[in-house]
């Protein structure tokens, strides 16, 4: 808390569509589409339809400017790995890019589905773009983090911000945060470890809990290792935000697919964590359930007389000892009732009760 108070007076729920997210609010699972619709707009619709037959919250996309994000050297440095679309990097990365004709045609159609649709943006030009279909969160990916100039445009727009913190140091994360802050106080910060796939080994979870005591804020997890396991432990160590990449084919050509779910993979991770996790965890109040208390007549103990304790007689402690049933007073009264006087005879073997006690002098 020390550390944190610099961060003081952030939003515990931010409102992302028609869905709050953070304290008190369901599990927000994110369902990354990213680039693996492969620049194809059916695809994209494809992704779109899937996350949310399997339940997903939103549904995610990257948006990027290649000419705005690559030198010209890195744009024509040849590219020959097995998921290269294009002889050099630059044109493989304009084939991974959606035409900015179709993002409206998606976002139209995102809406009709009923789940929301929203973006990572790469640079300003692209936030730029976004901005005019209406979206209602930005991302920003952990390769953006030490971006300073454009998370400070990101968070200029008054949109809630999602930032992920792979690749980073503290310090690092201390300026983005700052940055952001200065400008915009709706902000979920993401634990993320940017290996694909990352190692079980590598994801560190509990950083979630040193990021919400740090900064005081609504915290996530955007995960790049394989399966579910992962995702399903951060909601149950708290995270209020789930990212996790899908595709409708990890066989498919392309950097993201391996490391990412397929249908049956997210639908899944939804159904553990909505169906199954969330309503475990409850709402933190010790109580009894109705079955507990049945079983408790049953299974739990009371206190029972060795012998016969005839009306009249001081109680002692090696007149009574504890049996089942639990039905009548708790083993945990021994000590008030050692000394009090029997107010009527109370037979061998039996479950003492109040009105055997005289309780007043």
């Amino acid at each position: 808390m020390a550390q944190g108070s610099r961060y003081k007076d952030l939003p515990k729920r931010i409102k992302i569509g028609n869905k709050y997210v953070g304290e008190g609010e369901p599990c927000f699972i994110i369902a990354e589409a990213g680039i693996n619709h492969n620049g194809d707009v059916e695809i994209a619709k494809q992704l779109i339809k899937a996350a949310k037959e399997c339940g997903a919250d939103a549904v995610k996309f990257q948006k990027r400017s290649t000419e705005d994000i690559l030198t010209r050297v890195a744009l024509k440095k040849p590219y020959d790995s097995p998921n290269a679309f294009a002889a050099t990097y630059g044109e493989h990365r304009k084939k991974l890019e959606l035409p900015e004709s179709a993002w409206q045609e998606l976002k139209n159609f995102s809406d009709n589905e009923g789940i929301i649709f929203f973006a990572s943006a790469w640079d300003k030009k692209s936030a730029d773009f976004l901005e005019t279909l209406n979206l209602p969160a930005y991302k920003v990916a952990s390769a953006d983090l030490t971006n300073l100039p454009l998370l400070e445009h990101i968070a200029k727009k008054g949109k809630p911000v999602i930032l992920s913190t792979g690749m980073s140091v503290l310090e690092e994360v201390d300026e983005a945060v700052e940055t952001i802050l200065k400008h915009n106080k709706e902000l979920i910060l993401m634990h993320c470890v940017s290996d694909y796939p990352c190692d079980n080994d590598k994801v560190n979870l509990r950083v979630m809990n040193f990021l919400k005591d740090r900064y005081e804020a609504i915290v996530g997890y955007s995960g790049h290792e394989s399966g579910v396991a992962i995702p399903i432990a951060a909601m149950a160590m708290g995270a209020a935000v789930i990212e996790k990449h899908f595709t409708l084919n990890r066989a498919a050509k392309g950097s993201d697919h391996a490391a990412s779910l397929e249908a049956d993979g997210l639908r899944m991770l939804v159904k553990f964590i909505k169906n199954n996790i969330e309503p475990a965890l409850g709402d933190g109040i010790k109580r009894i359930t109705d079955m507990e208390k049945k079983m408790r007549v049953k299974l739990a103990k009371s206190i029972v007389s060795v012998s016969a304790i005839p009306k009249g007689t001081l109680i002692k402690a090696e007149m009574l000892t504890v049996k089942g049933p639990g039905d009548g007073l708790k083993p945990n009264l021994i000590p008030k009732i050692v000394g009090k006087w029997a107010k009527s005879d109370i037979p061998e073997d039996s479950i003492l009760t109040n009105d055997q006690i005289i309780w007043e002098a």
